[in-house]
């Protein structure tokens, strides 16, 4: 298991297929069934905790999950309410955390980004990773502003990409999933401003490098 704090408030936990033997968990126990998921959780936040000094007592956690090709679990925890407490040696974890989950064998997905510098600070992250080819990882990936918000817009996405799990790492330090709904894709191209149509992350690679 290793940690990685991306922020104050955010890590990224990435779980390998020993750690689920280990507790006796598999793919489908992970996304169908959280509960039973609960004692690789707490050992998570525990690790967390003792590594990187990221106390979870007092918040609400946003628990975003995808697997990769290569049978890793990628987690990205964030504190989304805080509130001044004193840290303890027991993370509590609260009954209401929400968790969304990341299909892998989704078609589209749709990413939604704060501000358009953002979008340029991933892209610059993207641009520093080896090789990184664009064009392999879905048949077009098109940028929209929408209600002051830009969304990414992956459309068939190729999930045999080597190139899958550096992006779903990385755009989880910059953007948050919205979607993976062929309805929310239509009311964006229909009610949305086209910022890129096509080739959206490599357009921001060789333009808006921040």
């Amino acid at each position: 298991m290793k940690i990685e704090k991306l922020t104050e408030n955010k890590i990224r936990v990435i779980v390998n297929s020993e750690d689920l033997k280990n507790n006796n968990l598999d793919y489908q126990t992970i996304m169908e069934k959280p509960i039973e998921s609960q004692k690789l959780f707490l050992e998570m936040l525990l690790k967390a905790e003792k590594e990187v000094g990221f106390y979870t007592e007092g918040y609400k956690l946003l628990v975003e999950a995808f697997s990769s090709p290569d049978g890793l679990f990628v987690f990205t925890i964030t504190k989304y309410i805080e509130k001044p407490t004193t840290p303890s040696n027991k993370p509590k974890v609260t009954p209401k955390k929400k968790i969304k989950k990341v299909n892998p064998k989704s078609n589209t997905s749709i990413y939604k980004f704060s501000s358009f510098e953002e979008f340029c600070e991933f892209c610059t992250a993207m641009h520093n990773i080896a090789n990184f080819q664009p064009k392999k990882l879905a048949k077009n990936i098109a940028l929209y502003l929408f209600n002051d918000t830009y969304y990414l817009i992956l459309s068939n996405i190729n999930t045999e990409s080597i190139h899958i799990p550096a992006f779903y790492s990385t755009i989880s330090e910059f953007a948050s999933l919205a979607s993976h709904s062929e309805t929310f894709k239509m009311k964006l191209l229909e009610h949305g401003k086209a910022i890129m149509k096509r080739n959206a992350i490599e357009t921001g690679i060789k333009y808006f490098l921040s």
